[in-house]
């Protein structure tokens, strides 16, 4: 079991059971949702999300894809995709412990701003992983 929640912690969550995959993210869609310039990402199936407390805002990013996070502090919690409705991807660093998590993969690399750093010990994808 995990736990985590948004800066203000009006928004926990707990995470049962392993990811089955943990991402850093460059498209510019996560970008722009985000401020950031990567966003890491762990994907679960939706039954092992379980919402402790509060309540998070939904915003459709776009037409096929479900973002949630804390309307009070703004932070990104989650984004579900239409394309794999039996999963969920939650924001890593909104972990309590997110060091439990290392990403494997950095994902759509095509997106990438030329000054984010990459880590060279882990898979490189143009676009997605999953093809």
């Amino acid at each position: 079991m995990s736990e985590g929640g948004c800066l203000c912690g009006a928004v926990r969550y707990r995470v049962s059971g392993k990811p089955s995959s943990s991402v850093v993210c460059h498209c510019t869609s996560c970008r722009r949702a985000s401020g950031a310039p990567t966003v890491a990402w762990l994907t679960v199936d939706r039954a092992q999300l379980q919402i402790l407390s509060g309540s998070p805002t939904s915003y459709r990013s776009s037409p096929t894809v479900i973002r949630q996070f804390c309307s009070r502090c703004g932070t990104a919690l989650t984004y579900a995709a239409a394309k794999s409705p039996d999963t969920v991807d939650i924001t890593t660093a909104s972990l309590d412990e997110p060091d439990a998590f290392a990403p494997t993969a950095d994902v759509w690399l095509e997106d990438k701003v030329a000054w984010q750093p990459t880590d060279p010990a882990i898979d490189k994808f143009a676009g997605s992983s999953s093809g």
